[in-house]
């Protein structure tokens, strides 16, 4: 292994270790996503708790912190097998964060930002895969469970010398998800706009509330 490709195994760590969700949380003042929602520290939590802005931005620099490290380790001329480590060490960090006593996400967006890197024509079909996934079931997990197994057949047909790593990185990736699997499979896994439907029922039902009222005073 060369210098540089240990030094960008490294970095990529550390940078998947800053935990976007607890950062962007606290400068938004809103609460610590580990403690509400899921305890997920992730984009689709945030979203539950903090409303779309934060998700997104939290979804932004997650995936930025899987894609920089390979980008920089692709223009470094690292080798395609020690590429993938670096983007599986992104992901590590992410889960795993030094500087959050070791407790992370799933690594969901760090991994597409990571395969991003490998090449777009790969995150198009992955984002088109959780998408649809998504559209059609309403579970954000079954739309990562989904695009971690068609992944590595993914990048097999376009660019194989990846296919062991981003395996690797899939394999991690659905580790994460088993507590999604076991609910998925026992029906217990909360839609990922099952809060908002509550809300717009909970204004309808107080639109035609007022209505009442309003028919009550003429």
């Amino acid at each position: 292994m060369s210098a540089n490709a240990l030094g960008m195994i490294i970095f990529a760590y550390l940078c998947g270790s800053i935990s976007s969700a607890i950062l962007i949380c606290r400068l938004a003042r809103l609460p610590d996503p580990r403690k509400f929602g899921s305890g997920n520290p992730g984009a689709t939590n945030v979203l539950r708790i903090g409303g779309k802005a934060a998700a997104a931005a939290v979804l932004i620099c997650d995936v930025l912190k899987g894609m920089i490290p390979v980008w920089l380790a692709y223009y470094l001329n690292v080798p395609p097998f020690y590429l993938g480590i670096v983007a599986i060490a992104a992901c590590l960090g992410h889960i795993y964060p030094v500087f959050f006593h070791f407790k992370g996400g799933k690594g969901v967006a760090t991994a597409f930002g990571a395969i991003a890197a490998i090449g777009w024509d790969l995150s198009g079909l992955i984002a088109g895969t959780w998408l649809l996934t998504v559209l059609l079931s309403g579970y954000s997990s079954l739309g990562a469970i989904i695009s971690a197994l068609l992944a590595p057949f993914y990048v097999w047909w376009f660019k194989p010398e990846f296919t062991y790593p981003v395996a690797l990185l899939s394999c991690l990736v659905l580790y994460r998800h088993h507590d999604n699997i076991q609910r998925l499979w026992r029906g217990q896994e909360s839609r990922i706009w099952h809060k908002l439907k509550k809300k717009t029922e909970k204004t309808e039902k107080e639109i035609i509330q007022e209505a009442k009222e309003q028919e009550k005073e003429d």
